[in-house]
């Protein structure tokens, strides 16, 4: 069974009002499993209460419970790191750039800076380092996309144009790929593909990887 049938036959189950101990019990599918897939499917008070077995009434309360608790927690520190880390200033930014460079950039084009990722905000980030850091004019920069067959095109061009604030005629024809079931994410979807953004600049290119050598040697040694 694929990922994504797997993935439908789960909601079903929760939708029928089961607990996660009985999805389990039918579909072999682990409780960190469920526990992704369902996060937004919580069962009903009314549901829980005409659960006969008091354990997994039990059982789902706490789920509730901790759940609730792990939200605050994250969300308390969140707010934390928000207001400790940022607005980076310039300095800051340069270098948070270059170590996301050194993870996630091509570093084997002599004359592009080029960085490829699923995440939309990994992207506006590279694009806002680009602008703001680097002093990149914004029209110099070149979208490509990785698509699936089954998606519909303009409207993935039209997603990231708006999510990225980059005109559509910076984006160069999408790259179409077959789909693979193995390419869904853990939302049960194919997301909205892969998004490339680069600049061709010779000299600023060398700037970063030498950059990045600097960093990378240091280090080393």
């Amino acid at each position: 069974m694929t990922r994504l049938k797997l993935r439908k036959k789960v909601l079903d189950l929760r939708k029928q009002g089961m607990s996660y101990s009985q999805i389990k019990k039918i579909l072999k599918v682990s409780k960190s499993t469920l526990s992704c897939w369902l996060k937004e499917y919580p069962l009903t008070k009314e549901r829980i209460s005409e659960l006969r077995n008091n354990n997994e009434v039990r059982i789902e309360k706490f789920r509730e419970t901790m759940r609730k608790k792990r939200e605050d927690r994250l969300e308390k520190t969140y707010q934390s790191q928000k207001r400790i880390l940022l607005p980076f200033n310039s300095r800051e930014l340069f270098v948070a750039g270059l170590f996301l460079y050194w993870g996630e950039g091509s570093k084997f084009k002599t004359s592009t800076l080029s960085l490829s990722n699923t995440d939309p905000s990994v992207i506006k980030f590279f694009i806002s380092w680009l602008t703001k850091s680097l002093r990149v004019p914004e029209k110099k920069i070149r979208i490509d996309l990785q698509l699936y067959s089954n998606m519909h095109i303009n409207q993935e061009i039209s997603y990231w144009s708006k999510t990225l604030k980059i005109s559509p005629i910076q984006f160069t024809n999408p790259y179409i790929k077959e789909t693979a079931d193995i390419k869904i994410n853990h939302k049960g979807n194919f997301g909205h593909g892969t998004c490339n953004a680069r600049v061709g600049d010779a000299r600023l290119t060398e700037k970063i990887l030498m950059s990045i050598k600097a960093i990378a040697d240091h280090y080393k040694n």
